[in-house]
């Protein structure tokens, strides 16, 4: 007769570590917002000539940093380490955000695209990690999906590298906010099902979905309602 009482208690127990995850991952997503900032500064303040001139070395050269820091904070997640390079990242990717913010300020309303992009992936953001959250639907079906799409969206974003098409561009862009937005349902859903169980892993993720819509978000606003003198 204990049986059942047992089984409540090991449920209440993991449903308590789940929350517990998901309330640590919110906070840590949090804090990454400042050394990204602060990085955004930064990035605004360099002169990236060699990416503008480059473009295909300066984005490996990009990627290969970020591939970096990536196996860092992988490699360091089960410790206090880990949420130092997760900082370190956060602020490199903040840095990296130099480009395509001093390409925004150059146009008259340069800063209220920004503001919108920012505005715009916090609407998103809230909005997917509320249905994730208050209906606990378990999203893990789209992984395969998800994977897949991405593989066919980093090789279609390779590819416009080198043929710099505008309106490949801007359909990528579109195609990659659906990605990423979708990525938060998944990645919320991981963690409240007990697929993900490393908070420092789960802000990482959630970081990067959120990174990648505000970029591409912007990029958007940019190319629709930029404002040229």
């Amino acid at each position: 007769m204990q049986y059942p009482n047992q089984f409540a208690a090991a449920s209440g127990t993991l449903v308590a570590e789940q929350n517990k995850v998901l309330r640590n991952t919110y906070m840590m997503l949090a804090m990454t917002m400042i050394p990204t900032v602060i990085g955004a500064f930064i990035g605004l303040s360099v002169n990236f000539s060699f990416m503008m001139l480059h473009p295909i070395m300066g984005s490996l050269l990009m990627f290969g940093a970020m591939m970096g820091l990536l196996y860092a904070v992988t490699a360091l997640r089960n410790s206090v380490w880990g949420i130092l390079a997760l900082l370190c990242f956060t602020l490199v990717a903040g840095v990296f955000l130099g480009p395509i913010l001093q390409i925004a300020l150059h146009l008259r309303n340069g800063a209220q695209l920004i503001g919108m992009a920012a505005g715009g992936t916090g609407l998103i953001f809230f909005s997917l990690a509320t249905i994730a959250t208050v209906t606990k639907k378990d999203f893990s079906f789209m992984g395969k999906f998800l994977f897949i799409g991405l593989i066919l969206l980093v090789v279609a974003s390779l590819a416009n590298i080198f043929f710099a098409i505008p309106a490949l561009s801007l359909t990528i862009s579109a195609i990659a906010i659906l990605i990423f937005s979708a990525y938060i349902l998944f990645d919320i859903s991981q963690i409240i099902h007990g697929g993900e169980t490393n908070y420092v892993m789960a802000t990482m993720t959630l970081y990067l979905d959120i990174y990648n819509i505000f970029v591409n978000l912007l990029s958007l606003l940019m190319a629709f309602s930029g404002e040229r003198d």
